[in-house]
Formats: C-alpha cells, structure tokens, sequence
C-alpha cells in the first residue's frame, strides 16, 4: 500500500494546486495564530478552491475556542478537521465534522489508551514531543515507540523530509505521512522542488 501524503501548512492557492498536481492526497490549511504557517479563512477559502477533486482539506486547530472553528466552518469548506492540542474526545466530536487527533509522543504516553479515547477519530497522528510547542518542529520521535495494533489508522509525522521518509515508511508502515517543515524552503515557505522529492520518495518505498 502507497501511504498517502499530506503536505501541512500552505499559506497560498498556487502552491496547494501545484502540490496537488505533484501528487498530494490531502492539504493541511493551520488555523493557530503563533504559527508562521497560520492563515486566515479568506486564503484558506482561496486555497480549497483551488484543489482538484479527490484532494482533501484539513484544518488544524490548537486548542481553539469553538467559536473560533465554527467561524472558520463557516467560511471555508474543510473536509477534515485536526486538533494539535490538548482536546478531549468530546471537543472534537461536536463540530460534526470528521476528525484526526494528534498525539505528541514521549515514553509515558500510551498510544493504544489514546486511541481508545478517540475511538471515532478517523486516525490518529503522531508527532514529535517538542516541550511548548504543538508541532511543525522538524523534530523527529523514535518510531520504535510506537506499538503494533492501533485500532485508529496511523498517521505519520513528526521531522519527516525527503531523505529519511522512506525509511520512515519501510518501518513503521502508515496509513499516511504528514509533512510541513521538511518540505520548506525557509520558515513557513514550501518548496515545490521539496514537495516533489518527498512525494517520489514515499512512493518508492512503497513498492520495494
């Protein structure tokens, strides 16, 4: 199985469309305004206008104030929502929207308890534990703490680029990858030549 790919935090229509055409299955629009990936709904409604069909649109939201999600439901059509922070199950459930909870991984976590949590998340993604601060760190996790049989879909993430995802897919096996400051020029900036490795990279492993 080719795992599919999502590439996190666009910030214009014009480099999500060209990521879709280099083969991304899913665009991932933040919603978290210390992010230098952060967007506002006009661009991210920009953005979910310009993906092709079959593309999906994630937001992702750190802990927001529901009147926050529901403002930017309201103007931005998102198939999938993301919560990077400390959301309990019914926060995330009450949008009615599908979702994915992230979990930042560390030895006391226990992955299999989290996913029981979350039972009707439809994956859970993993990151690297980076201490205050939720995510996009570039910081990798040893995949080794990661325990067989997860009843959720494992999405992976967490300092992936194009030269260690390979591996990554070879090992661990995921439903998907999930990548955003591996794949950027500078902070905040994707590189398509980044994405375009990335993307042949994943594939590769996945037919060795």
């Amino acid at each position: 199985m080719t795992p599919r790919i999502k590439i996190c935090g666009l910030r214009d229509a014009k480099t999500a469309a060209a990521a879709a055409r280099l083969g991304a299955d899913a665009i991932g629009l933040v919603f978290y305004p210390p992010s230098p990936r952060n967007v506002d709904a006009v661009v991210a409604r920009a953005i979910c206008g310009a993906l092709p069909p079959f593309v999906t649109s994630v937001g992702l939201f750190v802990d927001a104030d529901p009147a926050l999600v529901r403002a930017v439901l309201d103007q931005v059509p998102l198939d999938l929502l993301q919560f990077h922070g400390d959301e309990a199950p019914d926060y995330c459930r009450a949008f009615g929207r599908p979702y994915m909870k992230a979990v930042r991984v560390k030895h006391d976590v226990n992955l299999l308890e989290y996913a029981a949590r979350y039972a009707d998340a439809r994956g859970l993604l993993v990151d690297a534990f980076v201490d205050g601060v939720p995510g996009g760190t570039g910081a990798a996790f040893d995949w080794r703490l990661l325990p067989p049989g997860l009843p959720l879909p494992l999405v992976l993430s967490g300092g992936l680029d194009p030269d260690n995802v390979a591996a990554a897919v070879a090992q661990v096996r995921p439903w998907a990858v999930d990548v955003s400051s591996g794949v950027e020029a500078r902070r905040g900036v994707k590189d398509l030549a980044r994405i375009a490795a990335f993307i042949q990279a994943v594939r590769a492993a996945s037919i060795e």
